[in-house]
């Protein structure tokens, strides 16, 4: 399938489609000249779209980065024939670098004020990864490294508050532990809103309303069939309730009704 062919077919706007080419360019960088190229940041959607081309490009040597295992924002990263991806995990000179800033522990940050400072540099937000706030008085941000200097040089405030700033090794990114609840249950068939209904504790009808309306990506991708059928690994959101992912799909009950363990993020 040539380039063309699969635009037309992944692509669902014309924004994902400027997104998608300009993946495709860093790929036929590593696959035709042997150079090591990555994408910006990706957004988790983003990362699905690029994901579901990748699958019809056949066999590709890639990776998703954002500076620890399962960051969020992640950069594509593709890799040469001679690369392995822990040469781009472990170099301390790798795509993805990361800066901590420090400021008074009763300043009053989140991660609203954090982006809205490095935006305030003239920064976009695909040259930025996770925002994290490893204690009071510390935050931690995922960079392109080629941003890195800007950091560096220019960050010194976040609302109000004076912020020191360094560049730390990707290693000692620290993400919150996540707060998960697990459910167990059962359904008649592991169809996307009955699943959905067991995740969020909600009627089959609600959940089949929140998926008609557009409120439900299955992988990061919008779903719009409430029968579409689930299967393990998958990650559910729901905008205004959260997210879930199906952690196993043990076999049928005795009653021959699906069994699931799921984990809510809460």
């Amino acid at each position: 399938m040539n380039k063309k062919d699969l635009l037309d077919r992944c692509a669902r706007s014309g924004e994902e489609r400027v997104l998608l080419a300009r993946v495709m360019d860093k790929l036929e960088l590593a696959q035709n000249r042997g150079v090591p190229a990555h994408t910006s940041f990706l957004s988790p959607g983003e990362r699905g779209a690029v994901e579901d081309m990748l699958r019809l490009c056949g066999p590709v040597r890639s990776l998703f980065w954002g500076g620890y295992p399962d960051a969020e924002r992640t950069a594509c990263v593709f890799l040469p024939d001679w690369q392995e991806p822990e040469d781009v995990t472990g170099d301390p000179e790798g795509p993805v670098a990361a800066v901590e800033g420090t400021f008074p522990a009763n300043a009053d940050l989140g991660h609203r004020d954090v982006l809205g400072a490095l935006m305030g540099l003239g920064l976009t937000r695909e040259k930025l990864g996770d925002i994290l706030f490893p204690e009071k008085g510390r935050c931690q941000v995922a960079v392109l490294r080629q941003t890195l200097p800007i950091l560096l040089s220019q960050w010194e405030s976040a609302g109000r508050w004076k912020v020191s700033v360094r560049e730390i090794p990707v290693g000692e990114l620290c993400p919150a532990q996540a707060a998960v609840k697990t459910i167990r249950d059962t359904v008649a068939t592991p169809r996307l809103d009955a699943v959905l209904a067991a995740g969020f504790s909600l009627s089959r009808s609600k959940a089949a309303g929140y998926v008609s309306a557009g409120k439900v990506a299955v992988n990061h991708r919008e779903c719009l069939k409430g029968d579409h059928q689930v299967e393990e690994g998958d990650v559910l959101t729901c905008r205004g309730l959260g997210k879930c992912v199906v952690k196993e799909v043990p076999g049928q009950s005795r009653k021959g009704r699906t069994m699931l363990v799921l984990e809510r993020y809460i």
